[in-house]
């Protein structure tokens, strides 16, 4: 594996001062993963057969007979409801599922109130809540569990799988909510201490959701890992397991034939070749999309995310690897005036990303155009200007050798961020949400959205930080506060991610400014891939490592069934 520091470590040379090869940065990223391995998944080996189908539509009408035959004041429709969500089936019942927690959240004042001892039943049924936007008071329903002295109650100790549903439950904390805080707390050291006395297989459980909780997870890699604890279940219904592993090999083929296609497309563009400099991450760009909609309604959108994706990443490492200060002055200038004819005025390996870039928001106004809002385009073309500004303000601060302070530093790392783009092009494949008035929301940058971008830009550069001697958040804070320390740094920093989700949590309670979907559909689900991403280490870069795994499971092992 290649260990070499990622190649924006290097600082921006101006040619100015030096010759142009001087300028370039030498350190190189590991080469694909994967490869061609993709092209090999053909029409033969990614079709759906037609008994498939069968099975899975009967399947399907299954587990809605189940669901709506549970009824809605029975505690067991919590478990039957979770277990769908968690399985990656939610979205083929969203109505039935809409229509049985609003019945629950409408009497909660009446069966949230009752001193009820099941700590799992109540915790559950506050996060199922919360999770679809209602706002339930946790104080009102968890202080019921603690002693005289107001902390939570030591009989709870041995309530292995109250205390998860606890922790689970505090991840939707908001701000002021200090009950949740003590949970949280109270969990964390409790189901620390439980992993040595436990069976692996229980323990392995606990340790995934202290890392990867099922609020910050992609909905995708839970049902994967889902699906191994459900089947060990005792009180499992084996027909919503069967949809579910049938329904998740499904979708695979479904993924790998987007993969075939997409992978077509990169290796006609022979970036591998023309821009050598760059990390080619093709593969694990379709995870970032995957990662915004799994849905199979969405497989255009996936397509055309995970080439902006792509040619984002390739962007930046013109601006972080490879372009002089002069050379990524040409490069902004192309890009604010979003004129073809501007190629040839560019340096030869910029030609080559410029007419592949304008061509992929092409195919994005082509695709509007078949709902005539070809118009709208305008507003994403916007979006990558917006990031490409913050890009050449990045690195113009390297070339200057000026470190900002953190807040002048989050105006610009913000934005490059990349969340604002990816939200508007993720918008253009949602029909029923494509406006003027979506667009414009997105680009007001308003405070959910702020929320996820602050998460990825600052998971990033803690990951980052000792690796990278670009400018960064970490950085910043430590020039700033003379002699602040690196953990005192990361305690600001990490602080700071955790108030973003508190916000993400805060602005997805009803009522909501834009349709609850969008805001859970693409922007906080690009909060859970950040948090796949950037969890320890930089995923995407070193994408050999735990990167490639996750994408094992998703893309490439099929579920058994047996």
């Amino acid at each position: 594996m290649n260990t070499q520091i990622p190649a924006s470590a290097a600082p921006l040379i101006s040619t100015k001062n030096a010759g142009i090869e001087d300028a370039r940065r030498s350190v190189k990223f590991h080469s694909s993963v994967w490869g061609d391995y993709f092209l090999a998944y053909n029409s033969h080996l990614t079709d759906v057969l037609t008994h498939e189908e069968k099975e899975h539509q009967r399947l399907k009408e299954e587990v809605k007979k189940l669901l709506e035959a549970v009824p809605d004041d029975s505690l067991h429709k919590l478990d039957i409801i979770d277990a769908i969500q968690r399985l990656g089936v939610g979205h083929y019942f969203e109505t039935e599922i809409e229509k049985s927690l609003r019945y629950i959240y409408d009497t909660c004042h009446e069966s949230c109130g009752k001193q009820e001892s099941n700590l799992h039943i109540t915790a559950l049924r506050f996060r199922l809540l919360r999770q679809q936007g209602h706002y339930v008071s946790c104080a009102d329903i968890f202080n019921k569990f603690k002693d005289r002295q107001g902390k939570f109650d030591e009989s709870l100790i041995s309530n292995l799988q109250g205390l998860l549903s606890l922790y689970e439950a505090a991840q939707f904390r908001a701000f002021g909510e200090e009950t949740l805080e003590e949970a949280l707390k109270y969990t964390v050291t409790q189901l620390d201490s439980v992993v040595f006395h436990v069976s692996d297989s229980v323990s392995a459980q606990v340790r995934e959701a202290l890392e990867f909780p099922i609020h910050k997870t992609m909905t995708r890699l839970g049902a994967r890992k889902f699906l191994s604890i459900y089947q060990e279940d005792e009180t499992r219904n084996d027909k919503l397991l069967d949809f579910a592993r049938l329904d998740f090999n499904l979708l695979q083929k479904m993924y790998q034939k987007e993969l075939y296609e997409i992978t077509r497309w990169w290796k006609a563009l022979e970036f591998e070749n023309k821009l050598p400099f760059a990390r080619d991450r093709l593969v694990e760009c379709y995870s970032w999309a995957l990662g915004v909609y799994y849905e199979p309604q969405y497989s255009h959108g996936r397509k055309m995310l995970a080439k902006v994706v792509a040619m984002i990443s390739v962007i930046d490492d013109i601006y972080d690897v490879y372009g002089t200060l002069d050379e990524l002055t040409l490069l902004l200038d192309a890009i604010e005036r979003w004129d073809p004819s501007l190629v040839d005025q560019l340096p030869s390996y910029m030609k080559y990303y410029y007419k592949a870039l304008l061509d992929v928001y092409v195919e994005i106004e082509e695709e509007l155009e078949k709902t005539g809002k070809s118009s709208l385009v305008h507003y994403v073309i916007e979006e990558k200007k917006r990031l490409v500004r913050a890009y050449f303000q990045e690195a113009k601060w390297e070339y200057s050798g000026y470190i900002p302070t953190l807040e002048e530093y989050m105006k610009v790392g913000k934005p490059s961020g990349t969340y604002i783009l990816f939200s508007s092009v993720s918008l253009t494949a949602i029909a029923e949400l494509v406006s003027k008035e979506a667009f414009e929301w997105v680009a007001s940058d308003p405070l959910i959205l702020q929320g996820s971008e602050i998460i990825g830009r600052l998971m990033n550069d803690l990951v980052g930080f000792g690796f990278e001697q670009e400018i960064s958040a970490v950085g910043c804070y430590m020039n700033q506060n003379s002699g602040a320390s690196k953990e005192e740094a990361f305690a600001e920093i990490q602080t700071q991610v955790t108030n973003a989700w508190k916000v993400l949590n805060q602005e997805c309670l009803r009522p909501t400014a834009v349709p609850m979907a969008f805001l859970k559909q693409v922007i906080v689900n690009l909060a859970r891939v950040s948090h796949i991403m950037y969890k320890d280490l930089d995923a995407y870069t070193h994408s050999a490592e735990k990167l490639k795994d996750i994408i094992t499971l998703l893309l490439v092992q099929p579920v058994a069934i047996p």
